[in-house]
């Protein structure tokens, strides 16, 4: 855990988010989908390296 994890766990201890790091998420590819109650979202990597979530 990094300084900045530590600081922030300690503000808000409660707090634990999940983070992910795009390479290993998307593995090398531009797109992933992700169900999510019974919903099927694609997130994408655009050209322009932003990231966008369909329905």
């Amino acid at each position: 855990m990094s300084e900045t994890d530590s600081q922030q766990n300690a503000v808000n201890p409660a707090s634990h988010v999940k983070t992910w790091e795009s390479a290993v998420l998307f593995e090398g590819g531009r797109m992933v989908q992700i169900s999510h109650e019974g919903h099927l979202y694609r997130l994408l990597i655009t050209r322009q390296g932003k990231l966008i979530l369909n329905k």
